[in-house]
């Protein structure tokens, strides 16, 4: 294209301020609701543009006196500068105060602790960093970051994370639950030989169950009379009489608080699992990714062992 050689040239602080206009005037839909964005006026953001326009030697925009419409041109210069300006103003929130962060945050959290960590983020971090627009998927599926355009990810226990960033940022432990009705009609298991015989709930990713495992190092794998990939959906199951399930001790704290659920063999430490998060940017993090990481962490860590 035309624009493809002189777009070579260095970058001044007057091209930035056409390409913010640009990009405003795209994203608002015409330049007065761009000024009003930029807090200016609809001729200084017209002519921004039309001297960007000029450099570039094409015309990005078909103006008429109602419409104002991307040219094919334009479309495709929008395309390539809209994510580099935005990396702009990430690069400057990283040297300014936290305060700034800024931006669409799209992240997804595991089932059994995204009830938990909701109520979290929705009481701290959104009156922490109120420039920040969440946009939360709970889901114990492990959700392609890169295809599925999501910022960040949280995973409880092992996870498949070729090329990607992970943090560990808790270790959380685990605990074998029932209901008192459960408990009643088939017995409190007192060995590890009779846990093994007890109706169980297991968690599946993909052809495996999750077997139980002990803190000394020993595991099991047991037969499951439900077999589910929600951690949620374990709870449910557990409440509702049906067997014994392996959770995370955070996710059932008040269950077992409130009599619900009934710790089994509490003798028997489990093994803890590791808590990550992800990410997809490599070492050059987006602050609001790094803000949203601490936080987690920072909320995780009295739970941690």
């Amino acid at each position: 294209m035309i624009f493809a050689k002189n777009a070579r040239m260095s970058v001044g602080h007057e091209q930035i301020t056409g390409l913010q206009a640009f990009i405003r005037t795209v994203e608002a839909g015409s330049f007065s609701a761009a000024a009003r964005l930029a807090g200016t006026t609809p001729s200084a953001v017209s002519k921004s543009v039309e001297r960007l326009e000029r450099r570039l030697g094409v015309k990005l925009f078909l103006r008429s006196t109602r419409s104002l419409t991307l040219t094919v041109e334009g479309t495709a210069y929008y395309e390539r500068v809209a994510p580099l300006l935005q990396a702009l103003d990430e690069a400057g929130d990283v040297l300014g105060k936290t305060a700034r962060a800024r931006g669409s945050l799209r992240v997804s959290l595991p089932g059994v602790l995204g009830p938990t960590l909701v109520e979290h983020l929705a009481s701290g971090f959104v009156q922490r960093y109120p420039e920040i627009k969440l946009d939360i998927s709970i889901t114990d599926r492990h959700v392609d970051l890169v295809r599925e355009g999501f910022d960040a990810a949280l995973r409880a226990g092992a996870a498949d994370a070729a090329g990607w960033m992970v943090r560990r940022i808790a270790t959380l432990p685990l605990v074998l639950v029932a209901a008192p009705c459960w408990l009643e009609r088939s017995g409190h298991p007192e060995t590890r030989e009779d846990l093994l015989r007890a109706d169980h709930i297991r968690y599946r990713l993909g052809s495996s169950a999750y077997p139980i495992r002990f803190a000394d190092g020993s595991a099991f794998e047991t037969d499951g009379v439900l077999d589910t990939d929600s951690g949620q959906a374990m709870r449910i199951a557990a409440l509702a009489g049906v067997g014994v399930a392996q959770l995370l001790r955070l996710a059932v704290a008040d269950d077992l608080s409130d009599g619900r659920l009934v710790e089994v063999l509490p003798r028997d430490a489990l093994a803890p699992i590791p808590v990550l998060s992800l990410h997809a940017f490599g070492r050059l993090v987006p602050l609001r990714v790094q803000l949203f990481i601490d936080f987690l962490s920072e909320v995780l860590a009295p739970q941690s062992v």
